[in-house]
């Protein structure tokens, strides 16, 4: 490495060819690296080569790479292992080969159970008239209470949500409570939405495997992978779950710093590492994120960074990248002076960002608009600039 620090890679979500934001708006945008995945292979099932070349032809004629996977996702019946996990095991061993003899060795994944991040309310109108996605614990109750209908749900609510719940409930009519019921099964962005009976079926297969349980399956899949991701270079990189609290009645294991702790130590070697979401971790209310980077910042090989405000009862909303409850100033200063210390810089990515301007008139993928992670990426820039004085 040179004398001159080099900077954080500049990179971009981008969700294939039928994205509304395009290869050639990223580029404008100021992005070099793009964040993709196959979203159009089934769950479980192999990526050939062939699908690969192709995803990545198209980025690099484009002037981009593509520096990161998200997600190949893991599937279901590796989370519960169920009977035929084993061949979902060697599925994704032969897709992380698959990747690696393409040149492309960072992969995202998360182990949340049935549903990918969670918001209630995806249009949450900001004070200046752009909109946010949001997460309100009163209508995560409503749909837990009157929609699901989860045996025992009460319990998991303060009672003081549960009357709001009740009240609310009474006031909804049947349109606000389809939204409500969409936007929670939203799941995995470009996947069939989950059914209510496939949901509760899932509820109650965690709730036989239980928080260490699960904990106990994400090792035995990190253990399964190892000796492919060594051989191969291939970076894991688990993402925190969003929110990182138990929803539905389903267990979380990727919340807390001692969740990490646990992550990182359960299998101590390189390839088993974190992407560091600053908007899912600061959604916890307990959660320091600078402590939390302090202890996986050696196995941090990708960075999600946006921000979010909450309030007393633990709601929040995406609030603009250098504003809300997450001090972006000094999470910068951390990540920049951990990328200093390696031979290759670390991609970031503005995570998420707020639909406004012209988009507001477009359909787009929640939170993945282009002008608000325009938005946010230029001032994350100019943030690194600032902090490490690095021009």
């Amino acid at each position: 490495m040179g004398t001159q620090p080099h900077k954080l890679l500049q990179t971009w979500r981008w969700y294939g060819p039928a994205d509304p934001v395009s290869l050639h708006d990223v580029k404008q945008a100021g992005a070099t690296g793009i964040v993709t995945a196959l979203h159009h292979i089934p769950h479980g099932e192999v990526w050939p080569v062939k699908d690969i070349e192709e995803r990545k032809s198209i980025i690099e004629a484009a002037g981009l790479q593509w520096s990161v996977v998200e997600s190949v996702p893991v599937h279901e019946a590796i989370k519960t292992r169920r009977a035929d996990a084993g061949l979902y095991i060697e599925n994704y061993k032969t897709t992380l080969k698959n990747l690696a003899a393409c040149g492309i060795k960072t992969v995202c994944y998360n182990f949340m159970p049935v549903l990918d991040w969670t918001r209630t309310q995806l249009d949450l109108e900001m004070t200046d008239g752009s909109k946010a996605l949001y997460f309100n614990w009163t209508d995560l109750a409503v749909f837990d209470l009157f929609i699901l209908e989860r045996a025992g749900a009460e319990q998991d609510y303060d009672p003081a949500i549960v009357t709001k719940a009740r009240a609310r409930f009474k006031e909804m009519d049947q349109k606000a409570l389809e939204e409500l019921r969409i936007n929670v099964l939203m799941g995995i962005p470009n996947e069939k939405e989950i059914e209510l009976s496939a949901l509760q079926n899932s509820i109650d297969e965690y709730k036989l495997i239980g928080t260490e349980g699960l904990k106990q399956n994400l090792s035995w899949f990190l253990n399964s992978i190892a000796e492919v991701c060594t051989q191969t270079g291939v970076k894991m990189t688990i993402h925190p779950d969003d929110p990182p609290y138990p929803i539905l009645g389903l267990p979380r294991i990727a919340s807390t710093k001692a969740d990490f702790e646990y992550i990182l130590s359960s299998v101590d070697q390189p390839f088993n590492g974190v992407c560091f979401c600053t908007g899912s971790l600061g959604a916890g209310v307990s959660n320091n994120l600078l402590e939390i980077f302090d202890v996986v910042k050696d196995r941090v090989y990708f960075l999600h960074l946006r921000n979010v405000t909450k309030d007393s009862e633990g709601n929040f909303y995406e609030a603009d990248h250098l504003g809300g409850d997450v001090n972006m100033y000094e999470i910068m200063k951390a990540v920049t002076t951990e990328n200093h210390l390696r031979d290759t810089p670390i991609p970031f990515r503005p995570d998420h960002g707020h639909q406004m301007l012209d988009d507001l008139n477009k359909v787009t993928n929640p939170g993945y608009s282009a002008i608000g992670r325009l938005r946010g990426l230029a001032e994350l820039r100019g943030l690194e600039l600032g902090v490490t004085g690095n021009y």
